[in-house]
């Protein structure tokens, strides 16, 4: 699960992580309060606002602004509250921006140079551990970074077992050039990062960039939070700061009825149970000619009433031209898949769409029964070579 900017960097300060202070507003008034109390709080003269989406790259599409004085806070946020943020992480439909951040300016003149850092924490799935990639490149796109520059980039590799060592996170304040009371700092700011990103379950943290102030001092400018939605069940707290406005309104409905959707850009949608099964049926659409509108696995508990939901889901799709339903029974019964169908077609009616079944495993024969008596346009197959072939022929 994706969280904003704002969110992250709370979650970073629970846990000691140096921050950038910032407040959220839902209005260009909210945003002028804001800077008052951050000018109360911290002596920030000038502030940031920065769009809050779940994209990176907010500041190329104009959602990350300087504002120097208090018109220039109403003025930035009303330029940026309710615009159509297109950044290269959105897409070309980009993202409808509904609140900001408003941050202390923490590029403030003294002794010696600022200096921005790249740091993330996330999970190596090839070693079975963790992992901290950091570069002195920070405030680049770490995809450039790794085409151009590889050698700037390093990686500390952690053991779950026995966790992040000390001097693993002098290891790292060291090969980014760090020295004194910033060298300090840094090993602090690594070894809190970690803590982070182990406690909360965490699929990824990036932040980018981390900042060397003027004065030493080491703090997180952005926070890139990606939350393991496995593990929420254990951090009810995180669970509720999803915001569903940022995703895909048919990702949500399917989410409510306990299905996994993730909506593609094709043509034959498919309903399957098993990511496994899911994945060899993608492949059997595009050997078929057609491309995958979707992934949609129903699980292995589905019954009638989830199989109905996964329909209507699939169905809301405008560019569906076929449907490729491919049950093996094990757990769920062929029957309960069938029945689900075929109250949906009753139900939703005039239904223009092919749809091919697939129905092999626990109840199969009574299955297919069921759907070649429902007196429904319904293609029925029995091998996998056979539903293929029946795709192929309804999009000729």
């Amino acid at each position: 699960m994706n969280i904003h900017e704002y969110q992250g960097k709370q979650i970073l300060k629970s846990f000691g992580v140096r921050i950038q202070e910032g407040i959220v507003a839902d209005t260009p008034e909210q945003a002028v309060e804001a800077a008052k109390k951050l000018k109360e709080d911290y002596n920030s003269d000038w502030v940031v606002i920065k769009a809050q989406i779940h994209a990176g790259g907010r500041g190329k599409g104009g959602g990350v602004k300087l504002a120097k004085n208090l018109e220039e806070v109403k003025q930035r946020a009303t330029d940026i509250i309710g615009m159509q943020l297109i950044t290269p992480q959105t897409g070309p439909q980009g993202k409808l921006v509904s609140k900001v951040l408003v941050a202390q300016d923490v590029y403030y003149p003294g002794e010696s140079e600022t200096k921005e850092f790249y740091v993330s924490v996330l999970l190596n799935r090839s070693t079975g551990k963790n992992i901290i990639m950091y570069s002195t490149e920070g405030g680049m796109d770490i995809e450039e970074v790794a085409e151009h520059t590889p050698h700037l980039i390093f990686k500390e590799e952690i053991d779950p077992k026995v966790g992040l060592q000390a001097f693993q996170t002098r290891k790292i304040a060291f090969n980014l050039g760090l020295s004194g009371a910033a060298f300090k700092d840094m090993t602090k700011f690594i070894a809190a990062l970690y803590k982070a990103y182990d406690a909360t379950d965490s699929s990824m943290f990036e932040i980018n960039p981390v900042l060397k102030t003027s004065d030493d001092k080491i703090l997180a400018v952005d926070a890139k939070v990606n939350l393991d939605d496995n593990a929420l069940f254990r951090h009810p707290e995180f669970a509720a700061m999803r915001d569903t406005s940022e995703e895909d309104p048919t990702e949500v409905e399917a989410s409510a009825s306990n299905l996994n959707y993730v909506k593609l850009d094709g043509n034959v949608g498919c309903m399957v149970n098993g990511a496994g099964l899911a994945m060899a049926t993608m492949d059997i659409i595009k050997i078929a000619g057609g491309e995958p509108a979707n992934f949609l696995d129903v699980g292995g508990t589905a019954n009638a009433t989830t199989v109905k939901a996964a329909f209507q889901i699939i169905l809301k799709d405008p560019k569906v031209e076929a449907i490729l339903i491919n049950i093996f029974g094990g757990i769920v019964r062929c029957d309960r898949v069938a029945q689900g169908v075929i109250d949906a077609y009753t139900e939703m009616g005039n239904i223009s769409v092919p749809i091919i079944v697939r129905l092999q495993g626990t109840n199969a024969v009574e299955a297919k029964k069921l759907i070649d008596e429902s007196g429904l346009k319904v293609f029925s197959a029995i091998l996998l070579k056979e539903a293929a072939d029946l795709v192929s022929e309804v999009l000729a």
